[in-house]
């Protein structure tokens, strides 16, 4: 299934940065275009099935949040 997305793109340094603006995922790249290709690849990625080499345990933490 493909589906259109819309990056955000600027220079940073010596670096051009992608940004996914539905998402927050983001990368990098010399180029414009390698940093859109390198965007792409990670999009790719964040939609795919995780795999589990071990079986993870859930647990519930709580913190303090605020000033009191």
């Amino acid at each position: 299934m493909k589906k259109n997305f819309t990056a955000s793109i600027w220079k940073e340094n010596d670096m051009f940065v992608a940004q996914c603006l539905e998402l927050d995922v983001a990368s990098q790249g010399h180029t414009e275009n390698e940093a859109l290709n390198n965007l792409k690849e990670a999009l790719e990625l964040h939609f795919e099935d995780p795999v589990a080499t071990i079986k993870p345990v859930i647990k519930n933490i709580e913190a303090n949040i605020g000033i009191s």
